[in-house]
C-alpha cells in the first residue's frame, strides 16, 4: 500500500523547477489552503438522524451531495402522501473522498452524446448556484480548447462539431491563430487546430459541494456527517410497508423506501454492507481507484501579465490539462496503460481504514514525459518552480463511465459511483436521477451509464485492472466511431465457440461481455483493427458478407442477445401492461413488441413469442439484458402469478438468413421450410436431423432477408453451427458479422434500439405505430395515454430515412451527425452506413415534422463536408424473398 500522508492537507513533494527532464529541488514543501478553507464539514455532526426517511444517500461527495440537493428541492412538500425526507449520510466530512482533490474542470465536451447533457445540466447548475444559495462557487467560465497535431484528429473535430452543431453548449473549430489569441502562452509549432468550447473552465469543488450543501438544507434535507454506515437490511414489505430498506450507523438505525450508494471509493465496500444478498442476481461492482497526479506551479510572471484568463487547455498528444491556478499553472496528466497506476490493494482487501481527506505519496517521475511535453508546448511552465503535487485516488469503472441507476436484484438501491469526472458529471447526474427517483423512469437516455451494462462476467480482477488501465491511459486517444479496446479481453462470458470463429477470421466486438463478431477476414484482406474516421479495412469484407445475404446464405452468432423465460397465468395479461403491442396468445407465433416509459418513449424492444400455454419467451439484445429485465421485475408486482427466468447464459442463438437459408433448414430439421408453412414471426421447437439437439425455431430476421433465428442450449451450440455449416456447404453457406447485418437492416428501414428507439424518442416521433394496438379497444399500456395524447397534436420532430446523393468514396455517415436545410440545422443522424445494395451512404435521421415528406433534399454533415441527401421512404429494398 502506498504511504498515505497526514491528514486533511494537501501536501507536495519538495518545491521543485522542471527542467530539461531533471526534477531540480529548490525548497520545503508547501500546504494547500484550498484544503482547509470553509467550515461546511466541521466536525460535529450537523443533523440529527432521523428514524425514517423517504431517501437515505450514503457519501457527501460532490455526486451524493448534488442528488441530495436536487431530490429535496423536487419534493411535493404540499403532497398529502408525501412522508419522509432527504438525509445524506457522511462518515467524515463533505467533500472527504475524492471531491475535495479534484481538479476541478467544467466541459460541455463528451465525444457522445447523452452526457453531453450530463455536462451542460452540471454547467447550468452551477452559474447558479451561487444566486439561489448565497454561497460562492468559485466557477471560472474562461472556456477550453483541445489541441490538434494530426489530420486524424481534425478529422475527429470535425465530426464533434457536426454533433455540437444540433446541441445547446457552442463549440467550433478554430485555427492556429485564433488558438494563439486566447492562449498567448503556447507554443504553436505543430498545431493544426483546435476545437473551442467558449463557456467551459474550471470550479472549486469544496466550494460548489458546500453551496449544494446548503441548498438541500433549504429544501428540508438532512446532512448528517461523522455517521459511518455499518449494514443495509432489505424489509419485508408485509412487516413494513413504508420502508424497504434499514439502515444502519454509529449513531443508529434509519428507515427508508430508497438508498443512494454515492460513496466514492468506497462505493464497492458501501455495496457489500448488504444483508440477504441474492447470490444469482449479485452485481459486485467493478471499481478501482487510479492514481491521478496534478501538478501547481509557483507564480508564473508571464501569467501574472495575462489581461484575462486563459483557457483550460487540453493538449490531447501530449495526454495533459493545463489551466491557470491564481497566478500559477496547474497541470494534470493521464499516463498511458503502462505508465499510469491502480491502487489494486483496495478492489482486493478493502480501502485503508479511515482514509479520507489523504492523499498518495507523489510519484512526479511517473508523470515526467508528461511534464517534459507541457514545457515544450507552454515555455512558461518550465520557468516555474513546482510547488504542489496533487496525488489522489480517482475511482473508474472499466469504461471509464459512471454505473447510474438501481442496482439489479435490489429494489429501491441505487447506485451513483465509479465518476472518474466527478465534478462535471456531479450537477448532471444528481438532477437526473432525482428525476428517475421521483417519476419511475428515466429522464432521458443514458443507458452507456446503467448499472445492468455490468453483470457477474466482470468479477474478475484481472478484467477490472486491465480494463481501468486502458480507459485512464487512452483519455486523450481518438474517439472513433465503431471504436474497440481489447484490454481484459476476451472476459470469462466468452462464447462456447469463439475460438471456432477467431480461427475463421473473426473481428470481435465486445457486448456485454460476449465476443460479437463484427466482421470476417478472408485471404487477401488487410488484417486486424484499422479504425478510423473514413472507410477502412472492414469496408469490403462487409461488402462482401451482405452480398452473401442477399444472393445466398450466411450465419451469424447471436448468441449474445438476452433471453427471459415468463410462465405463469397471468402471463399475457403482464405482458400485455408492459408491452405496447399486442401479445400473441396462439402457441408457435411471435410478435415484435415495445416498452414505452408513461411518457411514451421507448424504453425497450423484444421479441415475445408464445411458447406455450402460459409460457412466452422473451428475446432482447445483449447490451440491454439486464436493464429490460429490471424494468419486467418493476412491474410485475400486480401479477402474482407471474414469473420472470434470465436464461441468457444458458441459451445461445445463431442467426441464418437469405434465399438459400430455407433450403439449408429443410435439410438440417427434415422439414417444410416454405414460407407457407412457416410465416413470418412464427415459431416451433425442433430437432436436429439425426441428433438430439434441441432447437427453438423462429421465421424472423433482423437482416430484413429471409431467415431464422435458432435458439439452442449453449452446450449444442458447436454441434448446431457445424452441422449448419456441412448442411448448407453447396448453397455456398458462410459467415457474416453484425456490420453487414447493420448495413442490411437499414437497407429495409428496421430501426435500432439505442439509435432510432430511445428513451429520447417517442414510439409516435421514430414512426413505429403499426406495433402499437388501440389500448382503446383492447387494454392500456404503459405509456398508452401519452401516445393518445400525441396522436392528437404535432410532435417534436420525425424520424425519416434519408439516401446521400454525392457519394465521395471515402465517408459515410453513422450517427449524431447534424442534418441541414438552406444552411439551418434542423435534424440530427441518429444512425447511419453504406447501402451495398443501394451503392450510397444511408442514414436514419430526426428532423422537424415540416421537412420529414418524401423528396425533401437537406444536407447531413459528414466530418466536415456537407453531403447532399434526399429523404425517402423505407424499405429502400423491398422483393419477393424479403416479404
Amino acid at each position: 500500500m502506498s504511504a498515505l500522508l497526514s491528514t486533511r492537507r494537501w501536501w507536495s513533494t519538495p518545491a521543485a523547477r522542471w527542467t530539461g527532464g531533471r526534477l531540480l529541488h529548490t525548497g520545503r514543501a508547501h500546504q494547500c489552503a484550498a484544503a482547509t478553507a470553509g467550515t461546511g464539514g466541521s466536525s460535529a455532526a450537523s443533523s440529527d438522524l432521523p428514524e425514517y426517511a423517504e431517501v437515505v444517500v450514503v457519501g457527501g461527495g460532490v455526486v451524493g451531495t448534488s442528488i441530495t440537493y436536487h431530490l429535496a428541492k423536487m419534493r411535493d412538500t404540499k403532497s398529502a402522501t408525501n412522508t419522509g425526507g432527504v438525509v445524506l449520510l457522511e462518515k467524515t466530512e463533505l467533500t472527504s473522498g475524492s471531491t475535495w482533490h479534484a481538479a476541478g474542470l467544467t466541459t460541455s465536451y463528451h465525444p457522445g452524446l447523452n452526457l453531453r447533457r450530463v455536462h451542460y445540466d452540471s454547467i447550468a447548475l452551477y452559474s447558479q448556484l451561487e444566486k439561489e444559495t448565497g454561497q460562492a462557487v468559485g466557477l471560472h467560465r474562461c472556456g477550453s480548447v483541445r489541441l490538434a497535431e494530426t489530420a486524424t484528429r481534425m478529422d475527429e473535430f470535425r465530426l464533434q462539431q457536426s454533433k455540437a452543431s444540433w446541441y445547446t453548449a457552442p463549440a467550433r473549430i478554430i485555427d492556429v491563430d485564433r488558438i494563439k489569441e486566447l492562449c498567448p502562452l503556447i507554443n504553436t509549432d505543430g498545431l493544426l487546430g483546435g476545437f473551442h468550447n467558449p463557456y467551459d473552465g474550471h470550479i472549486d469543488p469544496y466550494s460548489v459541494t458546500m453551496a449544494m450543501g446548503t441548498g438541500a438544507r433549504k429544501y428540508g434535507a438532512k446532512i448528517c456527517t461523522n455517521t459511518a454506515v455499518s449494514g443495509f437490511e432489505a424489509l419485508d414489505a408485509r412487516q413494513d410497508a413504508d420502508a424497504r430498506w434499514k439502515v444502519t450507523t454509529d449513531r443508529g438505525t434509519i428507515r427508508c423506501k430508497h438508498v443512494v450508494n454515492a460513496a466514492g471509493f468506497w462505493g464497492r465496500e458501501v455495496d457489500e454492507m448488504i444483508h440477504s444478498r441474492h447470490a444469482s442476481l449479485d452485481l459486485k461492482l467493478p471499481l478501482v481507484p487510479a492514481h491521478h497526479q496534478y501538478c501547481i506551479t509557483d507564480t508564473v510572471p508571464e501569467v501574472v501579465e495575462l489581461k484575462r484568463e486563459m483557457p483550460v487547455v487540453r493538449d490531447l498528444e501530449g495526454s495533459y490539462y493545463i489551466r491557470m491556478e491564481r497566478d500559477g499553472l496547474l497541470v494534470g496528466p493521464y499516463e498511458a496503460p503502462d505508465r499510469m497506476k491502480l491502487e489494486e490493494e483496495w478492489l482486493l482487501k478493502g480501502v485503508t481504514p479511515g482514509f479520507g481527506k489523504e492523499l498518495f505519496e507523489s510519484d512526479i517521475e511517473r508523470i515526467g514525459p508528461y511534464l517534459e511535453a507541457a514545457v515544450n508546448r507552454f515555455p512558461a511552465f518550465g520557468r516555474a518552480p513546482i510547488t504542489r503535487t496533487v496525488p489522489g485516488p480517482i475511482t473508474y469503472t472499466p469504461d471509464s463511465l459512471p454505473m447510474v441507476g438501481p442496482k439489479p436484484g435490489y429494489p429501491g438501491m441505487w447506485l451513483a459511483v465509479g465518476f472518474g469526472y466527478g465534478i462535471i458529471h456531479g450537477g448532471g447526474i444528481g438532477r437526473y436521477l432525482a428525476q428517475w427517483m421521483k417519476n419511475g423512469y428515466p429522464p432521458y437516455d443514458l443507458t452507456e451509464c446503467d448499472p445492468g451494462r455490468y453483470g457477474n462476467w466482470t468479477d474478475d480482477p484481472r478484467f477490472i485492472f486491465e480494463k481501468v488501465s486502458e480507459s485512464y491511459g487512452m483519455n486523450n486517444h481518438y474517439g472513433y466511431v465503431k471504436e474497440e479496446r481489447v484490454a481484459g479481453r476476451p472476459t470469462k462470458r466468452i462464447s462456447h465457440f469463439y475460438s471456432t470463429l477467431e480461427e475463421r477470421g473473426a473481428n470481435f466486438g465486445l457486448k456485454a461481455g460476449f465476443e460479437v463478431p463484427l466482421w470476417f477476414t478472408r485471404p487477401g484482406d488487410k488484417e486486424g483493427y484499422h479504425p478510423s474516421f473514413h472507410r477502412t479495412n472492414w469496408f469490403d469484407p462487409v461488402g462482401r458478407e451482405s452480398r452473401l445475404v442477399r444472393e445466398k446464405v450466411g450465419v451469424i452468432d447471436l448468441s449474445s442477445f438476452a433471453t427471459f423465460n415468463v410462465r405463469g397465468a397471468e402471463s399475457e395479461k403482464f405482458l400485455s401492461h408492459v408491452f405496447a403491442n399486442k401479445i400473441p396468445k396462439t402457441v408457435g407465433r411471435s410478435c415484435l413488441a415495445h416498452m414505452l416509459t408513461p411518457t411514451g418513449r421507448v424504453m425497450s424492444e423484444m421479441t415475445v413469442t408464445c411458447t406455450g400455454n402460459d409460457e412466452y419467451m422473451l428475446t432482447t439484445g445483449g447490451g440491454s439484458e439486464l436493464h429490460d429485465f429490471r424494468w419486467l421485475e418493476e412491474h410485475k408486482g400486480g401479477f402474482p402469478s407471474v414469473s420472470i427466468e434470465n436464461t441468457t447464459d444458458q441459451t445461445a442463438c445463431l442467426g441464418v438468413a437469405g434465399p438459400e437459408s430455407s433450403h439449408l433448414l429443410e435439410r438440417l430439421f427434415g422439414a417444410d421450410f416454405s414460407r407457407k408453412t412457416w410465416p413470418l414471426l412464427s415459431h416451433r421447437k425442433m430437432t436436429v436431423t439425426g441428433g438430439e439437439t434441441p432447437v427453438d425455431v423462429m421465421r424472423i430476421s433482423y437482416t430484413g432477408e429471409l431467415g431464422w433465428e435458432l435458439h439452442c442450449p449453449v452446450s449444442d451450440v458447436i454441434t448446431l453451427y457445424d452441422a449448419v455449416r456441412k448442411m448448407g456447404a453447396d448453397l455456398g453457406v458462410d459467415d457474416f458479422g453484425t456490420y453487414a447485418m447493420n448495413s442490411l437492416r437499414m437497407e429495409k428501414g428496421f430501426r435500432a434500439w439505442g439509435a432510432e428507439l430511445s428513451k429520447d424518442n417517442t414510439i409516435v416521433e421514430a414512426g413505429m405505430m403499426a406495433f402499437v394496438r388501440d389500448a382503446k379497444k383492447t387494454s392500456p399500456f404503459i405509456g398508452s395515454d401519452a401516445v393518445e395524447d400525441e396522436l392528437r397534436m404535432d410532435s417534436r420532430e420525425q424520424l425519416v430515412m434519408l439516401q446521400v446523393l454525392d457519394d465521395d468514396g471515402q465517408t459515410d455517415p453513422d450517427g449524431s451527425e447534424a442534418v441541414y436545410c438552406e444552411g439551418k440545422v434542423v435534424g440530427h443522424v441518429s444512425s447511419g452506413c453504406y447501402g451495398y445494395q443501394i451503392g450510397s451512404g444511408l442514414a436514419f435521421a430526426y428532423v422537424i415534422p415540416y421537412l420529414a415528406t418524401e423528396g425533401v433534399e437537406l444536407e447531413i454533415d459528414v466530418i466536415g463536408k456537407r453531403r447532399a441527401c434526399k429523404v425517402i421512404a423505407p424499405p429502400v429494398l423491398a422483393d419477393h424473398a424479403r416479404q
